[in-house]
């Protein structure tokens, strides 16, 4: 039985990498997962969101990346390294996320970062859809500009927007929770 959209929404899940199999996804899968994010709402056609995409040794580059910005903030530390190392390499693909600021002056820089955030459900929504670990995160340096500048959004107002993480996933699928229904959330005004 196909699943109906609102059954597709409602099993997005965020799964961690220390939960992916390490296994490598074939590249379609992720051209798949950017080509829906590239249908993202987008006010004035901006289009803001930005990727880059780490696999195989690229992913490499980005753990001497990270770990070049975290030492600069924090100091040497082989925990953090380890942690950032083991993330990266249980990924099969580590997909950073950015914004580059559209040109049209009256188009809000809040409405262009809510775009992006679209074109990331976009692409998790797919990724659970498929049965694929996905998890975005910002942490410390998701939102730096130096972050932002080595990745290539060097604009004033063009941001890194952190990470979409994505995965072989092999578990059960996880049950999904909300802390209250939508009802607790929404007031009705009828005139």
């Amino acid at each position: 039985m196909e699943k109906s959209i609102n059954d597709i929404i409602a099993q997005r899940r965020t799964i961690k990498p220390d939960k992916y199999t390490g296994a490598t996804l074939d590249d379609q899968v992720i051209r798949e997962l950017l080509d829906a994010a590239n249908w993202a709402p987008t006010h004035g056609y901006t289009e803001p969101w930005r990727f880059v995409v780490f696999t195989e040794d690229g992913k490499e580059s980005l753990i001497d990346l990270l770990y070049k910005l975290d030492v600069e903030d924090h100091g040497e530390n082989d925990v953090r390294y380890s942690k950032l190392r083991a993330r990266i390499e249980r990924s099969s693909h580590v997909i950073a996320i950015g914004m580059k600021r559209g040109v049209n002056p009256k188009i809000p820089a809040i409405e262009e970062a809510q775009a992006v955030a679209a074109a990331v459900q976009n692409m998790w929504i797919l990724a659970s859809a498929k049965g694929l670990g996905a998890y975005w995160s910002t942490g410390a340096i998701g939102y730096d500009k130096r972050l932002s500048e080595a990745l290539g959004w060097d604009g004033e107002e063009d941001s890194a927007m952190g990470f979409f993480y994505v995965g072989d996933y092999a578990g059960e699928w996880p049950e999904g929770r909300r802390i209250s229904p939508y009802t607790d959330k929404v007031r009705w005004e009828r005139g």
